[in-house]
């Protein structure tokens, strides 16, 4: 019923609205139909020059039409920890934000915070309560059920006419096609993050002044990664090359297949990214590490290599954590193994990174899965989205909270970065810098908010400690080979199969930790094939032909 009277309440606003769209056209119809014919022309002609008048005072303010007389509280739900030891700057950030929204769209923002721990379970908990506590909603499709939740009826679908009227900059800034793979069943349910740039595919950021002392310009492939292992334990003995903490099994594998295949994963289906498809075949269902023997013993063969170098813990699968990345920044260890984002801060001069301060020769290299074959992904324009609860009580004044968080540089500002001259400032060159008498305990609000639903390269103020020339150059190596993300509006429907999905990803799990870091017995070939053996009884067919009679659906 709530939709039905918005649908109603949508039509009679984008009716009263026509004028300051400058449609004369549609108010000339309108006045037709209310105005005797003997003075139609008169009043049509003083109606068009009404409209034109209101386009010209209204171009500042999008929503001059629309009732905001009621003041509302718009309740933006992220997942995260709330801030601490900084919460003094953050509510003066939140005082100034809403004094902005309050004079724009007479709204004021809470957020609420979902804590990191058990996050997914309270999270679908909390929307699936549907009793108005929340109403902008950060989601995503691959790692916070996006789908399920739109599916399920946790969100509310948005149509263009909703869009266009109340988060006016954002649906003009996305691409009809972005718009085409933030649809479900036809409905639009969310407005992705998709003016921004971030790679989150992985690899292993390393020591390249190492590299170059062992011979290597760079790393390009696997081989030249376990040259550059074996260069460091025999050079720094009494370095672990790369203390993992054991958990980093199916990255690893996932990172081999992606440098020796054409694979592209299907985000979401289960955590050791199993099922997809090639780039030269995308559309046909494949399970490199099931079918491909071959590359598989050869994997598992290096990976017993690089235990017998030493590259890790003798225990490491009984380790549990570790201080590698803290490690990194001091020169302790050789190589962590992260997405490029995390690279992003190592190769950079930060405060943090004292490699750099105590070595003026040290550099960082990064080593990305999927270098050897040219295979890269870019991230789904989904992986970061803003919903709208189907449980808001206010969705129309959320869109424009919304519009204005994404678009408006000084809501935007605010809310990434906090106050200026207080928590941030910009130097002579126009890159973001610590304030004078900055104190990052009590200051550093920088993306404490986790809007990680609408950040936007627009009005990004770039940080001044990192290492752009470096960056800019793997992003541009980047753009020049990677496909979009193809299976943005694919839908798994596995309520059938779950069972087996999950019999599969545990089976694959458990041999991976073997294999991945080399602590199996016996030859890579019987590991490899007992892992087959017992992921075709777990059922690994069977889900594979379910998923490609949908993706035959969908596509073909």
């Amino acid at each position: 019923m709530k939709k039905k009277l918005l649908a109603i309440f949508l039509a009679a606003t984008m009716v009263a609205s026509l004028a300051a769209c400058g449609s004369s056209s549609s108010e000339t119809a309108t006045d037709k139909e209310t105005a005797s014919t003997d003075s139609a022309e008169a009043d049509n002609s003083a109606a068009a020059d009404d409209a034109t008048d209101a386009a010209t005072a209204d171009s500042s303010d999008p929503w001059a039409n629309v009732d905001t007389s009621e003041h509302v509280k718009i309740t933006y739900m992220t997942t995260g920890d709330r801030p601490s030891g900084t919460e003094a700057k953050y509510e003066e950030m939140m005082t100034e934000l809403n004094k902005i929204l309050t004079e724009k769209v007479n709204a004021e923002l809470e957020i609420y915070f979902i804590p990191w721990t058990d996050y997914l379970t309270n999270y679908n908990l909390t929307l699936a309560q549907m009793d108005g506590t929340v109403d902008l909603v950060g989601t995503a499709s691959d790692w916070l059920d996006a789908w399920p939740n739109s599916k399920n009826g946790a969100f509310l679908e948005l149509s263009e006419d909703m869009l266009k009227t109340y988060a006016p900059q954002t649906w003009a800034s996305v691409s009809p096609e972005h718009w085409d793979m933030c649809k479900y069943n036809g409905e639009i349910y969310l407005m992705p993050e998709d003016n921004y740039a971030q790679w989150t595919n992985h690899g292993f950021i390393y020591r390249l002044d190492w590299a170059k002392e062992a011979g290597l310009d760079r790393v390009d492939s696997w081989e030249d990664m376990t040259e550059y292992f074996r260069y460091v334990k025999e050079t720094y003995p009494d370095i672990i090359p790369w203390d993992s903490d054991g958990t980093h099994h199916t990255q690893l594998a996932g990172g081999w297949i992606s440098s020796h295949t054409n694979f592209v994963a299907i985000d979401g289906i289960c955590s050791g990214a199993l099922w997809g498809g090639t780039r030269d075949n995308l559309y046909t269902v494949t399970t490199p590490a099931y079918s491909d023997t071959e590359m598989m013993v050869e994997f598992a063969k290096t990976m017993k290599e690089w235990d017998e170098i030493g590259v890790w813990r003798t225990d490491v699968l009984n380790v549990g954590s570790t201080t590698n990345r803290d490690d990194y920044r001091v020169g302790k260890v050789a190589a962590d193994q992260h997405h490029t984002q995390t690279w992003t801060d190592l190769v950079s001069p930060t405060s943090q990174n004292k490699i750099y301060q105590d070595d003026p020769d040290a550099e960082s290299g990064f080593f990305y899965f999927g270098q050897e074959t040219g295979n890269v992904t870019a991230l789904s324009i989904t992986h970061g989205a803003m919903a709208v609860s189907a449980g808001s009580a206010n969705p129309e004044r959320a869109l424009m909270v919304y519009d204005l968080l994404r678009n408006d540089p000084e809501c935007y500002q605010l809310l990434c970065y906090g106050i200026q001259g207080v928590s941030w400032d910009v130097n002579d060159e126009g890159l973001r810098v610590e304030p004078e008498g900055y104190n990052a305990d009590t200051d550093n609000i920088n993306q404490t908010t986790n809007f990680w639903w609408g950040r936007n390269d627009d009005l990004e103020i770039r940080d001044a400690t990192r290492d752009w020339d470096k960056i800019d150059a793997l992003y541009a190596e980047y753009d020049k080979i990677k496909i979009d993300y193809p299976y943005g509006q694919f839908v798994p429907e596995v309520d059938d199969i779950q069972s087996k999905i999950n019999n599969v990803n545990e089976t694959y799990v458990n041999y991976m930790k073997q294999i991945a870091f080399g602590k199996y017995s016996g030859t890579a070939e019987d590991i490899v094939a007992e892992m087959q053996t017992a992921l075709k009884q777990a059922g690994i067919e069977d889900v594979t032909a379910e998923l490609q009679a949908q993706f035959d659906a969908l596509y073909k």
